[in-house]
């Protein structure tokens, strides 16, 4: 009697994706529905790669890790990677069946470049002053900096000094100015914000990278 062949439902059998960053690793959520001809046996290997192009012809992978024995639906973190870098992924199983439909990229964190801190100088009953200090926390010297955040009320900016600000909606971005981007390791400098507001907050919560 011929073997029977099988017919495979018109579906991926593997999907994925990133759940995770920091600055030198990556971590990969991956579901198999289907096992073998169809799918896939764990464990998985995840190789990533330094492009697209790459990752197509399984050229040259620069990194790979292995899942669990047993998971089926899991994850999978690669470490040792170039912080703020993309990165293409794809799958292999136990066997060494390569997929040949999944491919998709992942960027680590970038390195935390500089620190931004807010003093608020002065309040009333429409708004508050605040001077903001930006330090470069880095391992090298700094030619520009941003400092962003976020409106949880009706705040909104009237004026800045020492930077250039940006609005959109509740998100604000102000970056340097001409004459005080470049700051030495462990160099700061400061901006301030002339703010309405019905109601002052006790703090800003502020970001800063380059």
């Amino acid at each position: 009697m011929p073997t029977p062949t099988v017919a495979c439902p018109p579906a991926l059998p593997i999907t994925a994706n990133v759940s995770g960053v920091t600055t030198t690793s990556v971590t990969i959520s991956y579901w198999i529905f289907f096992r073998p001809p169809c799918g896939y046996d764990p464990p998985m290997t995840v190789s990533l790669f330094a492009d697209r192009e790459d990752a197509q012809q399984w050229r040259a992978p620069v990194a790979s890790a292995t899942s669990g024995t047993a998971e089926r639906n899991g994850t999978v973190t690669i470490d040792r990677l170039a912080p703020a870098t993309e990165y293409w992924y794809r799958f292999t199983d136990v066997e060494g069946r390569r997929d040949p439909y999944m491919i998709g990229s992942a960027r680590t964190a970038p390195l935390t470049s500089c620190r931004a801190t807010a003093t608020i100088d002065a309040r009333w009953g429409g708004g508050f002053v605040a001077t903001v200090t930006v330090r470069n926390t880095g391992s090298e010297p700094l030619d520009r900096w941003r400092v962003s955040w976020r409106w949880s009320g009706d705040e909104r900016v009237q004026s800045v000094w020492g930077g250039v600000a940006e609005t959109v909606g509740v998100d604000v971005t102000v970056r340097n100015a001409s004459y005080n981007g470049a700051l030495a390791l462990d160099g700061s400098t400061t901006f301030g914000v002339l703010v309405a507001a019905g109601a002052v907050p006790d703090e800003l919560t502020l970001s800063c990278a380059r």
